[in-house]
């Protein structure tokens, strides 16, 4: 699975509908609204590198509303609820 973080710009205006049209497309597992350069934040997980052209540039970029997108690949992923199930493994609580 690939993971992209996709920053994105919108007409301030319409935010919360551009983040509903956004996490209803099928790549998209959340959508964050944020203070600071970017309106919202989009995590897109695919299965294939060549998928993820067809999801930002092919259907975010398109939403009416998004002016800006700024996409980053995930090398590697880390969580909290990763690393407690690494340290318990073999563990009888």
């Amino acid at each position: 699975m690939i993971t992209a973080i996709v920053l994105i710009k919108t007409s301030v205006d319409r935010i919360p509908e551009i983040a509903e049209s956004i996490a209803a497309l099928d790549s998209v597992s959340e959508v964050f609204s944020v203070t600071g350069t970017y309106d919202l934040i989009a995590m897109v997980r695919v299965a294939r590198h060549d998928d993820l052209a067809d999801v930002i540039p092919g259907r975010i970029s398109k939403i009416q509303g998004v002016e800006a997108t700024d996409t980053h690949v995930a090398f590697r992923t880390y969580s909290q609820h990763d690393l407690e199930a690494a340290f318990s493994i073999g563990l009888d609580g």
